[in-house]
């Protein structure tokens, strides 16, 4: 059940939002091998005046930040990273340079779930280790 969330320039089409959304979640897919109908994301449009970011990025600048269950392998990330970044320049067309990637791994014990359990006490009906 990764979380995502997703910090662009605010401004941009719905088609070019979409195609973000997507490209995140088909990854996702692929390299740590979710579900495909297990989809938890946001997208955050912020204003010019309220993003920084170094001028060696242009305004296709995208950060995301995946919070997901501790257990895939540093092979399972890169192939994220990969897959990601990927998906992302063949649409919308963001370049590799402007993505940033952060993963946040919480332990089980820190994850709520299935009625205010935490996550390492209930059966989650699918395997983390990838």
């Amino acid at each position: 059940m990764p979380l995502v969330k997703i910090e662009i320039l605010k401004g941009k089409s719905e088609e070019h939002k979409k195609a973000i959304l997507d490209g995140i979640h088909d990854a996702l897919v692929q390299a740590i091998k979710i579900h495909d109908y297990d989809r938890f994301q946001r997208l955050y449009e912020l204003n010019k005046n309220n993003f920084e970011y170094p001028e060696t990025k242009t305004d296709n600048v995208t950060l995301i930040e995946i919070t997901m269950f501790q257990g895939r392998s540093l092979a399972a990330k890169k192939e994220l990273y990969k897959a990601i970044t990927y998906n992302l320049a063949q649409n919308p067309g963001i370049d590799g340079n402007d993505i940033t990637i952060v993963i946040c791994e919480p332990s089980l014990e820190n994850w709520g779930v299935k009625g205010g359990k935490p996550a390492d006490e209930v059966d989650l009906g699918f395997e983390i280790e990838v």
